[in-house]
């Protein structure tokens, strides 16, 4: 799987490096060594892989190129992080997330995202990427707060997320429990516009150019959540050595896929759908194989919260 040629598949031998989103496309990317490749995935791909270990850390990735593991160290089958600590420490984008950057010369920009009602982000990403950061958080709806220097955009992300109006962190978990409360389009629109119009006033006085009358881009159609996330699903929390993935994928939900498995023969009622954390695929080889039930998987069910009537 490469930035300059695609693979109909996966192919032995290569390990996942995670999905990641190039020009507004989510790519599953995998390495061999220094090499890396990708494929374009989206609603409708067809999957059939088999996950084989001993999961192993991925290595750092630069603005050049993949730099593997020297320890090739072996990593928690239930993690999250496809690094070992020591691949964390060295990795240039962490030292960012993680303050240990002052400024690298590069322009940043400050961007409110929105991930349902109460849900609202601040954060801050290199201008040259683009969008990329937002499609890879799966904001819903989003908009650029401002611009400037590293300094003063993350003295800004930190301004914004003393008042109160936004926080600089949500977990997973919780993004996903926003999907079962999307509003419309125009409904999310309004959201964004109005909590803007409270956070911009903060900023008065900060060394950065705001924004006042940014676009507002809405991803909810992007990810396929316009009539919500599948009523019942069961989510991955783990993959173990010789589990089977097999297929076919809703589109991408930032670094998220939903995977309808083949119907079991004489099974009763539809598949139920699975949801996967591709940063639980990194690490792991995947192997192409035949078409088989899903296998070798932690899951937990969720479904559609129940809407409590009022009492009086």
């Amino acid at each position: 799987m490469d930035g300059n040629r695609t693979e109909p598949d996966v192919m032995p031998g290569w390990t996942s490096t995670g999905l990641r989103w190039r020009e507004g496309v989510p790519r599953l990317t995998a390495a061999r060594g220094a090499e890396e490749r990708d494929r374009e995935i989206g609603a409708g791909t067809r999957i059939d892989w088999e996950v084989a270990g001993p999961r192993r850390c991925t290595g750092i990735r630069t603005a050049h190129r993949h730099h593997p593991c020297p320890a090739s160290a072996s990593l928690d089958p239930a993690g999250k992080s496809g690094q070992c600590p020591s691949c964390q420490d060295a990795d240039p984008g962490l030292a960012l997330a993680r303050d240990r950057v002052v400024d690298d010369g590069r322009t940043y920009r400050l961007y409110l995202a929105w991930f349902g009602p109460g849900l609202a982000k601040v954060g801050l990403t290199a201008e040259q990427r683009g969008s990329a950061r937002l499609l890879e958080q799966a904001a819903p709806a989003w908009t650029f707060l401002a611009r400037g220097p590293l300094p003063g955009v993350r003295r800004a992300e930190l301004t914004v997320a003393r008042s109160g109006l936004a926080r600089e962190r949500f977990t997973t978990k919780a993004k996903n429990q926003g999907w079962w409360h999307l509003p419309g389009q125009r409904e999310r629109a309004e959201a964004v516009r109005a909590l803007r119009e409270r956070v911009l006033p903060v900023l008065a006085g900060h060394a950065v150019e705001l924004f006042p009358d940014g676009p507002v881009v809405d991803q909810v159609e992007l990810f396929g959540l316009a009539g919500g996330p599948p009523p019942v699903y069961r989510e991955v929390t783990a993959l173990s050595d010789g589990a089977r993935l097999s297929g076919v994928l809703r589109a991408p939900v930032g670094g998220q896929l939903f995977l309808t498995p083949d119907q079991v023969p004489g099974a009763a009622g539809e598949a139920v759908p699975l949801l996967l954390d591709t940063r639980l695929l990194t690490g792991w080889t995947l192997r192409p194989c035949a078409p088989a039930p899903c296998t070798g998987l932690t899951e937990v069910p969720r479904s559609r919260p129940v809407e409590q009537t009022a009492l009086f």
